[in-house]
């Protein structure tokens, strides 16, 4: 009877960590999307570069480079994300050695739960880093906006350098 108890015990403890690896699941399936969405537009823009000339093809060849960073960036949000799943795993794994074997693993528990929340909090720094990245260099042309003439934006000078990241 008490070791289906201990059995028990250990699987209502590892359900806490479970639930993470759940939620990075479903950051990991948010962030795939986003690349894929990414992949797509440059896909269509590849396409379009062999037809461009002039303005329009520096736009298309300008819109190219920032999906490639882009790109970089939410690929290094997704690796950092798996990390923190694996360590989850590892956390998991380490409750039931503990749990089994009777040995003291507190302290590599609480470094895998640590390590985990580092890597996911990263993950999700990359992540907003890439929204912004793309939103600072979101320019919708006036042409495009069809805005009536007292409404029209003022000419603005157009800051031609990239942002840091």
């Amino acid at each position: 009877m008490e070791s289906s108890d201990t059995i028990i015990t250990l699987l209502q403890t590892a359900l806490t960590p479970a639930f993470l690896l759940v939620a990075l699941g479903s950051l990991l399936n948010l962030f795939t999307g986003r690349l894929a969405r990414i992949v797509d537009r440059s896909r269509i823009l590849q396409k379009r570069y062999a037809k461009t000339t002039g303005r329009e093809h520096e736009l298309v060849v300008n819109e190219l480079r920032d999906l490639e960073k882009r790109i970089g960036i939410v690929n290094m949000s997704i690796g950092i994300g798996v990390l923190s799943a694996i360590t989850v795993c590892i956390l998991i794994s380490l409750l039931f050695i503990m749990g089994l074997r009777n040995v003291d693993l507190t302290i590599y528990v609480s470094a895998a739960f640590i390590i985990a929340m580092i890597f996911m909090a990263s993950s999700l720094i990359m992540f907003l880093r890439e929204v912004n990245y793309a939103i600072i260099n979101l320019h919708i042309r006036e042409e495009f906006l069809e805005l009536p003439e007292d409404e029209a934006p003022k000419k603005k000078l157009i800051n031609l350098k990239r942002p840091k990241l």
